[in-house]
């Protein structure tokens, strides 16, 4: 670990500007801080940049914090908000005007104001960038660059070098688009006497075309909320975005934030731009969901449920199978990655038959060039089979499968699955029948059948 001073503490900061929801690449440089500043026994600290009044809202700034919260990440000391530092950056403002490193200038784009700029000592800037290595930049071309508006507006500029240095920090982590401003606050960091930070500059990250990922073209897909709201784990997405752009120099994929602590080398992050796949994000969301007591994953399944109102325990009780629920929790749970797909599955009609007979026309009884008389002459079969089955035959859907499949391998198993199928489903496409007939139970199946028959 490199520092300005070895006997230094690590001091890192995350400055989110409450003018929109969190970004998801903004997450993952918090993440980055985090885990550097916790593994070196360090502070990271948030402040929150809202000199840009008219878009600030405070309603972004809390939801900031409470999505900073909801990944588990915990902040150092007080916050503090760029808004309430005015009198302190006058004051830095004033001393640089008054050394003659800043002057008064007259604008004249369309309105007459003074605005501050910062005299331009025209030099070859060099810093040792930790992901980079050496970036060397001229600081000509910048010109004398405006550091104020007016003497009680700061821009960016000023106040994030005021801040830095006001509070210590040791090294600024944050995306690669910050490299262009790096020269003009480390020429701010001489003028002000403030030792210089340590910079590391991570890669974009990109959409599957390459593209950067922003709000403009992507839309809500940039924002951690939308995640969020599709039912992704705080632990999912702590452990996705970390792989984004850095790796932890093994084959492991799945891990806890104490283990990403321990594991996080700044030396392992990647230069170039790094994919957001959500694929890859939704297989590392089940793996954390796997890890989740059953419990804890039936009560989600339920309070989803309940939000496309579906209550389980009352149609359980309503249909008189009290086994319903136990059943159809992990069937549920098998056929989800994110608790968002419970509502995909509700949308899709994919519950419903489980508490309501199915309806449907009487020629999807038919399997392809077959005909309904052979259709009915399954049924007839396979009803007469579950008659006389005794009740410990449906204790899971391996037995029911023993009931019926030899007769369907025998008789074709298109032709009589696909008709059993559809008569418990009333769907082309659902979980096999011997789960379905496990999950209703033997009265419900033998009911739709006799339906299914009476149709054929």
């Amino acid at each position: 670990m490199a520092t300005n001073n070895t006997n230094q503490k690590v001091i890192v900061r995350f400055p989110p500007s409450p003018t929109g929801t969190l970004h998801i690449g903004n997450v993952r440089t918090a993440l980055f801080n985090y885990f550097f500043a916790r593994k070196n026994d360090g502070q990271f600290i948030v402040r929150i940049e809202d000199t840009d009044k008219a878009r600030s809202k405070k309603e972004y700034e809390l939801g900031m914090l409470e999505d900073l919260t909801w990944l588990g990440l915990s902040y150092s000391g007080e916050l503090w908000h760029q808004s309430e530092r005015t009198e302190v950056y006058k004051k830095y403002l004033h001393k640089l005007i008054d050394e003659g490193k800043v002057y008064i200038s007259q604008e004249t784009d369309g309105e007459n104001k003074e605005v501050a700029r910062f005299k331009n000592p025209n030099k070859i800037v060099t810093f040792e960038d930790l992901v980079r290595g050496t970036i060397s930049f001229d600081t000509t071309e910048l010109k004398d660059f405006i550091i104020a508006r007016n003497i009680n507006e700061p821009v960016y500029h000023l106040a994030v070098v005021v801040d830095d240095f006001e509070s210590g920090v040791t090294h600024i982590m944050r995306g690669e688009d910050h490299i262009s401003n790096t020269p003009r606050h480390i020429l701010l960091q001489e003028a002000i006497g403030a030792p210089q930070p340590i910079y590391m500059h991570l890669p974009l990250i990109l959409a599957p075309d390459r593209s950067k990922l922003s709000k403009r073209k992507h839309g809500e897909q940039v924002s951690l909320g939308y995640y969020r709201n599709k039912g992704y784990l705080p632990e999912a997405m702590v452990n996705y975005l970390s792989l984004v752009g850095w790796n932890p120099g093994t084959d492991q994929e799945i891990f806890t934030l104490p283990e990403l602590i321990s594991t996080f080398d700044i030396s392992q992050i990647q230069k170039g731009g790094a994919i957001f796949d959500e694929k890859k994000l939704e297989w590392i969301n089940k793996e954390h969901m796997k890890r989740m007591s059953i419990t804890e994953r039936n009560k989600n399944i339920s309070e989803r449920l309940e939000k496309i109102g579906i209550n389980l325990d009352d149609i359980s009780s309503k249909l008189e199978n009290p086994s319903l629920t136990e059943k159809l929790y992990p069937l549920i749970f098998d056929h989800i990655s994110k608790w968002s797909d419970i509502d995909e599955m509700g949308r899709a009609g994919e519950l419903a038959y489980y508490f309501d007979s199915p309806l449907y026309e009487k020629d999807m009884l038919v399997w392809k060039d077959s005909n309904p008389d052979e259709a009915k002459k399954h049924l007839e079969k396979v009803l007469e089979i579950l008659k006389n089955a005794s009740e410990e035959n449906f204790e899971n859907p391996e037995k029911t499968k023993s009931l019926v499949f030899d007769y369907a391998t025998e008789n074709g198993r298109g032709q009589v699955l696909w008709p059993l199928r559809v008569a418990l489903s009333g769907k082309e496409k659902s979980p096999d029948p011997f789960t379905l007939i496990y999950i209703l139970g033997k009265d419900e199946s033998i009911v739709r059948l006799k339906t299914a028959i009476q149709k054929l």
